[in-house]
Order: C-alpha cells, then structure tokens, then sequence
C-alpha cells in the first residue's frame, strides 16, 4: 500500500484500493491502483531509508505477481501468504 501511495503518480481523484481474502489455506492481499508503471524489485543498502517492498513481498510470500486492471488503467499487485489453522 505504501509503494502505491508513493509511487503511483496519477491524476487527482484515482483510487487506491486492497482487498484480502482468505481461501484453501492462503491469505491473498491485492493493492490496486491506476498508474500504469509496474513495481521493480530493488536491492536496498544498509543505509537506504527505504525500497525495501517489494523485496520483502518476493521473499515472504508463497507466490505473487502484477496483472493490468480490468479497461486497461492501472494494475493490481497481489501476493498470497500460507496460513495455518489450529
């Protein structure tokens, strides 16, 4: 969400919108936004104050990937977390 507010240069007005939902074991959170520049997995120094993201993203969760919104504006990045019960 961070990433999107920060980097998702649009006109005033556009949304930035996430949802999650859990199904068969996953917990699958998406950020949406209208911007149509894609995220970079960047390596971040010990001294960088930030760009860590998308990284942390990549190494935690079982599976993630970016897709375009539905009518061509913006994408949606989404990632999936295993999630144990009991």
């Amino acid at each position: 969400m961070t990433n999107a507010c920060r980097h998702a240069h649009v006109s005033p007005g556009r949304q930035i919108g996430a949802r999650c939902a859990l199904h068969e074991g996953a917990l699958r959170v998406e950020v949406s936004d209208a911007s149509s520049e894609w995220p970079k997995l960047t390596s971040a120094s010990a001294e960088d104050e930030s760009g860590r993201g998308m990284a942390l993203v990549a190494e935690l969760a079982t599976s993630w990937d970016v897709r375009p919104r539905p009518y061509g504006i913006g994408k949606t990045v989404w990632f999936e977390l295993s999630v144990k019960y009991g």
